[in-house]
């Protein structure tokens, strides 16, 4: 069988690791990469002995599937164009900044039967798969996802930057309907909320808490889950966890065995995977699309009603 052909558009910080990660998979053919920036896009394609693009289309002309990440304001419009064509998309998260233009592109990629994918890589952290068989019936969930100033993503605000990775987790463990918002942000250095604190309570009972920052000293990526006589705290840095149980009256402290991998590497091949055997990505355009919705109506509590911090 020929080997999928695939591209990468948008070469910054995570478009860079995408490349290398297909260039490293030895089952798909990396065909070419594409950005606005020529200095930037020669770099990258010397590096890697392909192709450079300077127009998305004819990249997409020559390829099976493609990475796209570019600047969130333009997901919407590249992913459209290319689906339309028949080629499988993995989008980065968010799939896009706007509920009516994401449900737009999974109605396209239904209609086109193509792979749909976003990129809210978490779900495949080697940490989070670890403990995700044995959250059941969790009652609160608390999250910290904090780091000093990135200098990229600034098109957008700290919730759909970052908290959207904790957003989508949740939605995926409680697997019940939001009840209410509460959520406070400020902007500090971009005109969006670079700070934010949201509580989000569930109509199954569970309450979650989250922060997420970009202007913190520290680096922190981490959650704690507390269920009815097990608490779990996850490290996604490190990938490690531990399981705290009651035990004869005492509180007992347990690693759980975890094989580390590359979770952006995880993700791309679960991507090829479910392009070869027609199979449903883990993060579907519809799974993104809820955390989309969630992380609306936290926006709008924060922007609207003017909360700040």
């Amino acid at each position: 069988m020929d080997k999928l052909k695939v591209g990468v558009i948008g070469l910054g910080r995570l478009g860079s690791i995408h490349t290398r990660v297909y260039k490293e998979i030895g089952h798909v053919e990396l065909i070419g990469v594409c950005d606005s920036d020529p200095q930037k896009l020669n770099a990258v394609a010397k590096q890697y002995g392909v192709a450079a693009f300077g127009d998305p289309h004819e990249l997409a002309a020559k390829v099976d599937a493609i990475s796209i990440a570019v600047p969130t304001n333009n997901h919407y419009q590249i992913a459209k164009d290319i689906i339309k064509k028949g080629i499988h998309v993995l989008i980065e998260k968010p799939i896009t900044n706007n509920l009516k233009q994401a449900k737009e592109l999974i109605k396209l990629a239904h209609k086109n039967k193509v792979t749909l994918q976003v990129g809210h890589v978490e779900r495949f952290n080697s940490a989070f798969l670890a403990i995700e068989k044995l959250v059941k019936n969790p009652r609160f969930i608390e999250c910290h996802r904090l780091s000093p100033f990135p200098h990229r993503s600034l098109d957008i605000g700290v919730v759909l930057d970052v908290m959207i990775h904790d957003i989508d987790i949740v939605l995926g463990l409680v697997k019940s309907e939001v009840k209410r918002v509460d959520a406070v942000g400020v902007p500090v250095l971009t005109p969006y909320e670079d700070i934010a604190n949201v509580r989000l309570a569930f109509k199954n009972g569970c309450i979650t808490n989250l922060t997420a920052s970009r202007i913190s000293e520290e680096s922190m990526r981490k959650i704690r889950i507390f269920l009815p006589d097990t608490y779990i705290s996850l490290d996604y840095v490190s990938q490690e966890a531990f399981l705290y149980k009651k035990e004869n009256g005492q509180i007992s402290k347990k690693p759980l065995p975890i094989e580390k991998e590359e979770p952006l590497k995880s993700e791309i091949e679960s991507f090829i995977d479910c392009i070869t055997f027609n199979k449903r990505p883990l993060v579907s355009g519809e799974e993104a699309y809820q955390a989309l919705r969630v992380s609306d109506k936290i926006l709008r509590e924060i922007w609207n009603k003017k909360r700040y911090l």
